[in-house]
């Protein structure tokens, strides 16, 4: 692929997805979601990032690995307990990432 094939691959790429977005928004006032959709749609984010991280905390190593030895596992526990326990996000991120550094690094020593 040559420079100028690649170049008008991205700018291709950018029309059609600057394109299809721009016409929803520009046409976003216009349309009236129902009450039940527009309620629903509040659980898109965490659906979809418990989809991309739920197979990446079971299997880290292309196999299911329940085993306190599975360090994303520690780490989703411990921030799933401090999460429903204090309900403050930065503070379950941060008990997350350390219990998951601790039990990735320092039980390895």
């Amino acid at each position: 692929m040559t420079l100028w094939q690649g170049t008008l691959i991205i700018l291709g790429m950018f029309i059609v997805t600057f394109g299809v977005r721009f016409v929803l928004f520009a046409r976003a006032d216009k349309v009236v979601m129902p009450a039940f959709i527009e309620k629903a749609l509040k659980f898109v984010p965490v659906a979809v990032l418990t989809a991309i991280i739920t197979p990446m905390i079971l299997m880290p190593n292309q196999h299911m690995d329940f085993s306190l030895s599975n360090p994303w596992l520690l780490g989703a526990l411990a921030a799933f307990i401090v999460g429903i326990w204090r309900q403050q996000q930065l503070l379950t991120i941060i008990v997350g990432v350390l219990v998951f550094f601790v039990a990735k690094y320092g039980f390895s020593l």
